[in-house]
């Protein structure tokens, strides 16, 4: 009965063969405060680099790792004044990589703390977020 149940799970995909290539692709976001830069790299290979804007003073961007934890396309802020969030992939409670409007100060911290980008590289990144996966997606921010 065991090797029933283990061939269907196997037959389903619910289980890996052994050595055989993983289908879960590998999306990295690598903010450096210092240069206001976002590198996106795909299964190791880098896709693209952008200007951002993280936070500005007396707001700080937290540095560390993490997964995606939540999309929102059409996102608006609750905490500053309804502020448009397009494209916000969500890593660290309320803070998320997103689009601005605020174009001329891409390159520089002017954030409350999320990462800005422009919105036409936002909504690439969400796509390939979607894509991906949130738990095979990591947003890591250095200084």
């Amino acid at each position: 009965m065991r090797s029933f149940v283990l061939a269907g799970a196997l037959a389903l995909g619910l289980l890996p063969i052994l050595g055989a290539p993983t289908l879960a692709a590998n999306l990295v976001a690598k903010i450096d405060i210092s240069t206001q830069t976002m590198v996106v790299s795909h299964n190791g290979a880098v896709k693209y680099r952008w200007k951002v804007s993280t936070g500005r003073s007396g707001y700080g961007t937290p540095s560390g790792s993490w997964s995606a934890k939540w999309l929102s396309k059409n996102h608006r802020s609750r905490k500053y004044n309804n502020a448009p969030m397009p494209y916000a992939v969500f890593f660290n409670g309320g803070y998320a990589v997103h689009g601005t409007n605020d174009l001329k100060r891409l390159g520089r911290p002017a954030s409350h703390g999320c990462v800005r980008l422009d919105p036409r590289n936002a909504a690439v990144f969400f796509s390939m977020v979607q894509k991906t996966g949130n738990a095979n997606t990591r947003i890591v921010i250095s200084r």
